[in-house]
Protein backbone atom coordinates (compact mmCIF):
# COMPACT_ATOMS: atom_id res chain seq x y z
CA UNK A 1 0.00 0.00 0.00
CA UNK A 2 1.68 3.02 -1.25
CA UNK A 3 0.08 6.78 0.01
CA UNK A 4 0.53 9.79 -2.00
CA UNK A 5 -0.25 13.17 -1.23
CA UNK A 6 -0.96 15.64 -3.79
CA UNK A 7 -2.51 19.28 -3.52
CA UNK A 8 -6.31 19.01 -3.34
CA UNK A 9 -8.67 21.33 -5.21
CA UNK A 10 -12.58 22.39 -5.99
CA UNK A 11 -12.92 19.04 -8.24
CA UNK A 12 -12.40 17.38 -4.51
CA UNK A 13 -14.75 18.79 -2.80
CA UNK A 14 -17.37 15.73 -3.41
CA UNK A 15 -14.78 13.31 -2.18
CA UNK A 16 -13.94 15.31 1.16
CA UNK A 17 -17.83 15.55 2.01
CA UNK A 18 -17.83 11.94 1.52
CA UNK A 19 -15.14 11.09 3.98
CA UNK A 20 -16.52 13.99 6.74
CA UNK A 21 -20.22 11.44 6.10
CA UNK A 22 -17.71 8.55 6.41
CA UNK A 23 -16.73 9.73 9.69
CA UNK A 24 -20.06 10.58 11.14
CA UNK A 25 -21.37 7.08 10.50
CA UNK A 26 -18.10 5.74 11.77
CA UNK A 27 -18.47 8.04 14.78
CA UNK A 28 -22.39 6.95 14.75
CA UNK A 29 -22.14 3.34 14.42
CA UNK A 30 -19.31 3.72 17.97
CA UNK A 31 -22.53 5.58 19.60
CA UNK A 32 -20.06 8.45 19.87
CA UNK A 33 -22.63 11.15 17.77
CA UNK A 34 -21.15 14.58 20.32
CA UNK A 35 -18.21 15.14 17.97
CA UNK A 36 -20.26 15.59 14.34
CA UNK A 37 -23.73 15.45 15.40
CA UNK A 38 -26.12 12.13 13.60
CA UNK A 39 -26.79 13.37 9.77
CA UNK A 40 -24.15 13.24 6.86
CA UNK A 41 -22.58 16.61 7.31
CA UNK A 42 -23.01 16.92 3.05
CA UNK A 43 -26.36 17.93 3.89
CA UNK A 44 -25.32 20.98 5.60
CA UNK A 45 -25.01 24.05 4.29
CA UNK A 46 -22.99 25.19 6.67
CA UNK A 47 -19.96 22.41 6.19
CA UNK A 48 -20.26 22.54 2.29
CA UNK A 49 -19.51 26.16 2.90
CA UNK A 50 -16.92 25.44 5.21
CA UNK A 51 -15.13 23.38 3.35
CA UNK A 52 -14.97 25.29 0.28
CA UNK A 53 -14.04 28.70 1.97
CA UNK A 54 -11.61 26.86 3.53
CA UNK A 55 -9.94 25.68 0.72
CA UNK A 56 -10.15 29.11 -0.92
CA UNK A 57 -8.07 30.40 2.32
CA UNK A 58 -5.79 27.99 2.27
CA UNK A 59 -4.11 24.83 0.92
CA UNK A 60 -5.69 21.04 0.69
CA UNK A 61 -3.85 17.95 0.82
CA UNK A 62 -5.30 14.78 -0.34
CA UNK A 63 -4.00 11.26 0.62
CA UNK A 64 -4.60 9.02 -1.64
CA UNK A 65 -4.01 5.01 -1.40
CA UNK A 66 -3.70 3.15 -4.52
CA UNK A 67 -5.01 6.05 -6.37
CA UNK A 68 -8.04 6.34 -4.25
CA UNK A 69 -8.79 9.36 -2.15
CA UNK A 70 -8.63 8.24 1.42
CA UNK A 71 -7.71 11.50 3.73
CA UNK A 72 -7.30 15.31 3.28
CA UNK A 73 -6.64 18.23 5.78
CA UNK A 74 -6.61 22.16 4.69
CA UNK A 75 -3.95 24.11 6.30
CA UNK A 76 -4.29 27.86 6.45
CA UNK A 77 -2.92 31.03 8.40
CA UNK A 78 -5.23 31.15 11.02
CA UNK A 79 -7.70 29.37 13.08
CA UNK A 80 -10.61 31.63 11.40
CA UNK A 81 -13.80 33.51 13.87
CA UNK A 82 -15.36 30.68 15.39
CA UNK A 83 -11.71 30.87 17.69
CA UNK A 84 -11.46 34.47 17.68
CA UNK A 85 -12.86 34.31 21.30
CA UNK A 86 -9.42 32.85 22.41
CA UNK A 87 -6.03 34.53 22.68
CA UNK A 88 -4.14 34.95 19.32
CA UNK A 89 -0.96 32.46 18.61
CA UNK A 90 1.54 35.91 18.94
CA UNK A 91 3.53 34.56 16.29
CA UNK A 92 3.12 33.37 12.74
CA UNK A 93 1.09 29.86 12.51
CA UNK A 94 -0.33 27.45 10.69
CA UNK A 95 -3.84 26.10 11.01
CA UNK A 96 -5.41 22.61 10.25
CA UNK A 97 -8.73 22.44 9.26
CA UNK A 98 -10.90 19.40 8.20
CA UNK A 99 -9.11 16.44 8.98
CA UNK A 100 -10.62 13.77 7.81
CA UNK A 101 -10.41 10.23 6.08
CA UNK A 102 -12.61 7.33 4.22
CA UNK A 103 -12.95 5.11 7.19
CA UNK A 104 -12.62 2.19 5.17
CA UNK A 105 -8.86 3.21 5.35
CA UNK A 106 -8.65 4.14 9.34
CA UNK A 107 -5.34 2.27 10.62
CA UNK A 108 -3.20 2.81 7.42
CA UNK A 109 -1.82 5.27 8.68
CA UNK A 110 -2.94 8.35 6.40
CA UNK A 111 -4.21 10.63 8.88
CA UNK A 112 -0.50 10.48 10.12
CA UNK A 113 0.84 10.70 6.89
CA UNK A 114 -0.86 13.99 6.11
CA UNK A 115 -0.07 15.57 9.65
CA UNK A 116 3.45 14.87 8.61
CA UNK A 117 3.21 16.47 5.44
CA UNK A 118 1.84 19.79 7.10
CA UNK A 119 4.19 19.92 9.96
CA UNK A 120 6.91 19.61 6.62
CA UNK A 121 5.34 22.14 4.69
CA UNK A 122 5.12 24.57 7.57
CA UNK A 123 8.68 24.42 8.41
CA UNK A 124 9.31 25.00 4.95
CA UNK A 125 7.37 27.84 4.97
CA UNK A 126 9.74 29.43 7.52
CA UNK A 127 6.92 28.79 10.30
CA UNK A 128 7.30 27.03 13.15
CA UNK A 129 3.74 26.67 14.97
CA UNK A 130 1.48 24.56 13.80
CA UNK A 131 -1.69 24.44 15.25
CA UNK A 132 -5.48 22.07 15.12
CA UNK A 133 -8.38 22.14 17.27
CA UNK A 134 -10.25 19.24 17.63
CA UNK A 135 -13.58 17.87 19.78
CA UNK A 136 -12.35 17.26 23.24
CA UNK A 137 -15.57 15.32 24.88
CA UNK A 138 -16.19 11.81 25.11
CA UNK A 139 -13.66 9.49 25.94
CA UNK A 140 -10.70 11.80 24.38
CA UNK A 141 -9.39 9.39 21.63
CA UNK A 142 -9.17 12.35 19.42
CA UNK A 143 -7.28 14.90 21.78
CA UNK A 144 -4.93 11.87 22.26
CA UNK A 145 -4.50 10.76 18.40
CA UNK A 146 -2.88 14.55 18.24
CA UNK A 147 -1.01 14.40 20.78
CA UNK A 148 0.26 10.87 19.47
CA UNK A 149 1.26 12.80 16.45
CA UNK A 150 3.07 15.25 18.23
CA UNK A 151 1.19 17.91 19.28
CA UNK A 152 0.65 19.13 23.06
CA UNK A 153 -2.84 20.62 24.65
CA UNK A 154 -2.86 24.15 24.71
CA UNK A 155 -6.40 26.24 25.08
CA UNK A 156 -9.57 24.44 25.72
CA UNK A 157 -12.98 26.30 24.92
CA UNK A 158 -16.96 25.45 24.59
CA UNK A 159 -18.08 25.89 21.38
CA UNK A 160 -21.82 26.58 19.92
CA UNK A 161 -24.25 24.19 21.94
CA UNK A 162 -21.69 23.73 24.36
CA UNK A 163 -19.19 21.50 22.11
CA UNK A 164 -15.69 20.96 24.27
CA UNK A 165 -13.27 21.41 21.68
CA UNK A 166 -9.40 21.63 22.51
CA UNK A 167 -6.70 23.13 20.54
CA UNK A 168 -3.31 21.68 19.85
CA UNK A 169 0.19 23.08 18.93
CA UNK A 170 2.98 21.55 17.61
CA UNK A 171 6.47 22.90 16.82
CA UNK A 172 7.99 21.88 13.85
Amino acid sequence: MEIIIRDGGPDDIPAILGMLDSGVEWLVAQGRTGQWGTKPLSQSPKTVESVARYMDEGDVFMAEVDGVPAATLTLTDSPGPYLAHLPPAGEPERYIHWLASDRRFKGHGVGGALLTHAAEVTRRAGVSLLRVDCYAGADGKLVRYYESNGFVRTETYTGTDDWPGQVLARRV
